[in-house]
């Protein structure tokens, strides 16, 4: 059972990160919005530490919460000048967007119910792992890998870089 504490503590930290999610896609200022994500990341990477995940958090904190946040402030700086004269963004199409986020977290509720399942039911389980079946399970191109999304979100990255570098060799 745990302690009073470390449930306060867990709850102070998910609070953090409803609260700076919240307010990340809801500020009028681009570089307020970026500065929130990195408090979510942040908030993310204690929880992973609270966990006893020093490797994730570790993770979350040097890829994430460094590398990704900085190339966000970066691509920011380089397409637009942010400051007191910029205009407020407008939303005409506020019902269209509502209904495609309540349609993408349908989405992602049933793929995250589907995928917990089939985990519980047909993936082995494995009593004390080393590296080795962590990593082919993980990177694995079998049933339950992740070669492909982790293959595809480094193609988005990489052309993210090269738009910010024709971006910035244009202005």
């Amino acid at each position: 059972m745990e302690s009073v504490g470390s449930i306060i503590i867990y709850w102070i930290i998910a609070l953090a990160i409803v609260v700076f999610s919240i307010l990340t896609v809801t500020t009028r200022r681009i570089l307020r919005a970026a500065t929130y994500l990195l408090f979510t990341l942040f908030a993310t990477a204690a929880l992973y530490f609270k966990l006893d995940y020093e490797f994730l958090g570790s993770v979350q904190i040097a890829v994430y919460a460094g590398g990704i946040v900085v190339l966000f402030v970066f691509s920011i700086l380089l397409t637009t000048r942010p400051g007191e004269k910029s205009r407020n963004l407008e939303s005409r199409k506020r019902l269209t967007g509502l209904v495609a986020a309540v349609a993408a977290a349908a989405v992602g509720i049933w793929a995250f119910v589907t995928r917990c399942v089939d985990m519980a039911t047909k993936l082995p389980a494995m009593e004390n792992p080393d590296m080795d079946t962590i990593g082919t399970a993980m990177l694995g191109t079998g049933n339950g890998g992740y070669l492909l999304p982790f293959e595809a979100i480094s193609v988005l990255l990489l052309a993210c870089i090269i738009g910010g570098v024709v971006v910035a060799r244009r202005r």
